[in-house]
This record gives structure tokens, sequence and C-alpha cells, in this order.
């Protein structure tokens, strides 16, 4: 074998890492975006269409990081180091899970209203979904630390907000809802969706911990 196939043997197989992550940031702002039409879709037939949809994206999301798990086991080089890599990918899939644990919730507890704090959940939970997936894109180059820092700072915010807004539904739901089931649903459908922010919070301080190291 000459030298130089010995060479490539060793140089590092980083495209693929960043290639699978862009390819879980762009499922997942599907996701998002399909939980957001959700929650804004009064027709329920409709609605109910796209929240069972959303299976589909985590269904692919765990085919993402399974498929990142065994190019860990491959390559004996990686952009970054392989815990960073571990870390990003579990928590990215966590986000997936919660959209689909969401959307499952409401179809499972058979919730038909769409109120003013899912919406904003939804909402919430889209942004910061974008504002991650953008993060996400710019690590392949890591050309713009400054903006991947802001990005972070983003995501810090609106999770800030979507737990200001859970607070205000908790509010509400004691103060106005008497019947005991549907408070429990409720309850645990707007707590889902609060954690959809907490993940995004989650992956962006991975993130800032890989740009830290390797900025």
């Amino acid at each position: 074998m000459s030298i130089n196939n010995i060479i490539r043997i060793f140089l590092p197989k980083d495209k693929i890492f960043y290639d699978i992550f862009e390819n879980i940031a762009i499922n997942l702002k599907d996701m998002g975006s399909t939980l957001k039409k959700a929650m804004n879709e009064s027709d329920q037939i409709k609605r109910t269409i796209l929240l069972k949809s959303i299976e589909v994206g985590e269904h692919t999301n765990d085919e993402y990081t399974h498929q990142i798990f065994i190019e860990l086991g491959k390559n004996f080089i990686t952009p970054f180091d392989r815990e960073d890599i571990h870390y990003l990918a579990t928590s990215l899939d966590d986000i997936a899970d919660y959209i689909y644990a969401s959307s499952k919730k409401i179809l499972n507890y058979n919730i038909t209203e769409n109120d003013e704090y899912m919406k904003e959940m939804a909402e919430i939970s889209h942004k910061s979904i974008k504002v991650l997936a953008d993060a996400v894109v710019k690590l392949r180059s890591m050309k713009n630390i400054s903006q991947i820092k802001q990005d972070c700072v983003m995501i810090n915010s609106l999770e800030n907000d979507a737990d200001d807004t859970l607070d205000r539904a908790i509010i509400n739901l004691f103060s106005n809802v008497t019947d005991p089931i549907k408070i429990v649903k409720l309850k645990d459908v707007y707590e889902d969706l609060e954690v959809i922010s907490d993940k995004c919070e989650d992956a962006s301080n991975v993130i800032e911990s890989i740009i830290i190291k390797y900025a």
C-alpha cells in the first residue's frame, strides 16, 4: 500500500458528522414548524393529520442519531471530541422526542382546543429550533463564533420566555378550570411543550462548550 493511501485512511472524515448534524437540524425545523401549524390549525381533521405526521420526524431523527453513533465507532479521527459529538447528538434527539411527546399527548388526551398558551409555546419552540439549527450549521466552518454565541444567548432568552408562558398557563389553568381530569391533561401538555425549549437550551450549551474548546 502506498504512503498516500495509508495517509488517506487516517484523514478525518469530519464531513459525514457535519452532514448528519445538518440533516438533523433540517428535520427538527420541519418538526417545529409542523407543531406550530398544528397549534394554529382550527380544522380538527387537518390538525390531527399534522400532529400524527410528527411521529415520522421523530423516527427520522432516531435514524440520524443512530447513524452518528455508528460513525463514531467507524472513524478514528472526529472534527471535535467524541464526547461532545455524542452529547450534541443526544441533546438534539431529546428535542425531537419532546416535540413528539407533546403531539402524542394532545392526540391521546383528545385535547381539541388550541389555547393561547399552546400557541405561544409552539411559537417559542419553533423560534428556538430555527436559531439552534443555524448554530449547528455554523459549526462546520467555525468562522462565525460571535454569531454562534449570539444564537446561544437568543436560545437562552427564548427558554426564559417559555418558562414565563408556562407559569401563566398554570396560573390560568388552576384559576379557571374546575374539571380535575382536564387540569391534569392540560398541565401535562403545557409542561412537555415547555421542555422543548429547555432541550434547545441544553443543545446550545453543548455548542457553547464546543466553540470554547475549538474556536
